[in-house]
């Protein structure tokens, strides 16, 4: 149960959704927010995008957002949910390019502290094939899931009672982007 009253049946508004409904304010620019940094054109993909996402919450232990981000990535990778699993529990040996490796590596020192980041860090993260814009754009999904994930956990949301409703959402992220 949320930490304060949202005036919505969390079973029916899980995480982010529950909030979101709560503050209409603030739900419009970040929704917008997520639709620029996961489904607008980009050199990565929707579902690498979504994957980067996923990663972020689990460094976070955010499990709303794991579980979400997790089914819209799995929805969009040709891997699917075995592949979005393998990263989120050993990302150094599951099935991704070096250059989604080294992205993902990037998220998590954004995640844990961004003072962390170093010119060496984003030297390899080059290296292995990422455009300037690839490494812009992975630091700021980062650091916004930072914030995504402190706002659901920060108020003590829950997560979705029925896995099948992540899947479900997947199928309207993937058809409709993020809407309020």
């Amino acid at each position: 149960m949320a930490y304060i009253e949202l005036g919505v049946d969390e079973g029916m508004q899980p995480g982010i959704n529950g909030l979101l409904a709560y503050r209409p304010q603030t739900a419009k620019p970040l929704m917008d927010l997520a639709n620029a940094l996961l489904r607008a054109p980009n050199s990565l993909s929707p579902g690498e995008r979504e994957l980067i996402a996923a990663y972020t919450s689990s460094v976070n232990r955010c499990d709303f957002c794991v579980d979400s981000h997790s089914s819209f990535a799995a929805a969009q990778l040709p891997g699917g949910a075995d592949l979005v699993d393998s990263v989120i529990h050993d990302m150094e040996s599951a099935p991704v390019s070096s250059k989604l490796r080294a992205l993902l590596r990037l998220a998590r020192v954004v995640s844990a502290d961004a003072q962390d980041v170093t010119q060496e860090l984003i030297d390899d993260v080059g290296a292995n094939g990422a455009s300037d814009t690839e490494i812009h754009d992975t630091v700021l999904i980062a650091a916004a899931f930072c914030m995504y994930n402190r706002y659901v956990d920060g108020l003590g949301t829950e997560s979705a009672s029925e896995p099948s409703l992540y899947r479900l959402a997947a199928h309207r992220i993937v058809e409709h982007g993020y809407g309020t």
